[in-house]
This record gives structure tokens, C-alpha cells and sequence, in this order.
């Protein structure tokens, strides 16, 4: 999967109308409409100052989302919609283009059919490799076309490890072959050099290493008694 062109150029360049904000949500996010030329579509707008305050990780949370969305594309998986850091209505803040989903789909329903393994694999992989501490079930989200997308990625990329996620059905299987190579490239090009400048120098560091760990071991992780789920699970 890759990114349409007309995607980025208009969450990047397109005006943004506040529609509503979106309900049950730890930070403020709003859904918007960005319209460029005439053409318009709808976006999620996660602002800087809408953020709350962690006490582990440090403000500007929205650029770990675009650097989630990076890394993605790095590793050509295009897990991730496009997303952009813009300047909005309330600040600069990241925008992702809404993904239209059937929301009664998430990661535990997912599982359950065989034909989606192969994404949700990848999204484990990801996850891994992001260090993403809160990989709930509702933030995977199944497009259509059965294209399944990983959104909420603001918890990653910490130096330290932090991994919570209730994807754990795979732990101790092989990686596949495929994705090992995908991630092999990744370290022999270095991450994009828009990826590093969203991330200090040890996240930059650590990522490096959880790649090429995941290289080296070959399996997917999950040492009995010490898995680690995010709350709520969905």
C-alpha cells in the first residue's frame, strides 16, 4: 500500500472546518473537513493544546502520530493513514485523513478470521519495532476493501521499554520472511530524515536496536507472565 499524493498534498495545504469533536477520548481530537481546490475530505485533528499532560512521556504528542505514519512508509507497510503535522484551528496538532471503517470490527473480532492474520501480524510487528504502549483492540480499524489501518500511535517511540498491547496471539511464531526483509531495509537506508528530526536522539537510538533486535530473534515477542495489555482493552 502506498500513500495517494492528493492525500498528503491536501492534509497539508487544505482549509480545515471543525465538524465536532470526537467522544470518549483521554485528549481532545476533532473530526474536521479540509478542502483544497474544491475537493474536500474528512480528517481527525488531535491539537497540541488539547493534550493531557503524561507524566512519562512529554507534551507534542501528536508528532509521535506522524512519526508513526513515517516509520510506517519507511517500512512500506502503509499501515498508517496519512498523516501530517498542520497548523489549525486550535494550533499546530497532527491531521490523519478518517478512515470510512466498520466500527464493529476491532483487533478481538479481527483475530478470529484467519484471512486477517497476515495484516494483524504486521501491525504486532509495528508495534514492536514503535514501541507503542497502549495498541488497544479499537485502534484497528478494518477499511474497506478488508484493508485494516493502525491508528491512535501517539504513545511510541519512548527510549525506554513501554510495550502494552493486546496483540499477544502471535507471541514466540516465527516473523515471516517478507517482513523480516522489510525491516532489514529499513535499518541498511537509516530512518527518513523527516522520521529522525520528530525524535530525540536516544528514541532515534532505541529504534534502531528494537529493529535489528526483532531481526536477530526472528520470533515475534511474549515472555509467559510478563505480557502487558493497555486499559481499557478496547
Amino acid at each position: 500500500m502506498g500513500t495517494p499524493p492528493g492525500d498528503l498534498d491536501r492534509l497539508a495545504r487544505g482549509a480545515i472546518t471543525i465538524k465536532g469533536q470526537i467522544a470518549r477520548s483521554s485528549n481532545a481530537i476533532f473530526l474536521v473537513e479540509v478542502n483544497l481546490d474544491g475537493a474536500t475530505s474528512l480528517a481527525v485533528y488531535k491539537p497540541r493544546r488539547g493534550e493531557r499532560p503524561l507524566w512519562d512521556f512529554p507534551p507534542g504528542l501528536f508528532k509521535r502520530e506522524v512519526a508513526a505514519y513515517l516509520l510506517s512508509e519507511a517500512l512500506g507497510w502503509g499501515l498508517v493513514p496519512p498523516t501530517g503535522e498542520r497548523e489549525g484551528p486550535l494550533g499546530p496538532g497532527s491531521l490523519q485523513r478518517f478512515i470510512e471503517a466498520d466500527f464493529a470490527e476491532h483487533y478481538f473480532t479481527l483475530k478470529e478470521n484467519p484471512a486477517h492474520h497476515e495484516q494483524l501480524k504486521r501491525i504486532c510487528l509495528f508495534d514492536l519495532i514503535a514501541n507503542n504502549a497502549d495498541r488497544k483492540s479499537g485502534h484497528c480499524l478494518l477499511a474497506p476493501g478488508g484493508v485494516i489501518y493502525a491508528i491512535d500511535n501517539a504513545l511510541t517511540f519512548h527510549a525506554e521499554p513501554k510495550l502494552r498491547t493486546v496483540i499477544w496471539e502471535f507471541a514466540g511464531e516465527p516473523i515471516p520472511e517478507a517482513m523480516l526483509e522489510d525491516v532489514r531495509h529499513f535499518l541498511a537506508a537509516g530512518p527518513p530524515a523527516s522520521l529522525a528530526a520528530l525524535l530525540e536522539s536516544p528514541e532515534q537510538e532505541t529504534l534502531l536496536s528494537r529493529a535489528q533486535a526483532v531481526v536477530e530473534e526472528g520470533r515475534f515477542r511474549g515472555d509467559a507472565g510478563r505480557l502487558s495489555y493497555p486499559w481499557p482493552l478496547i
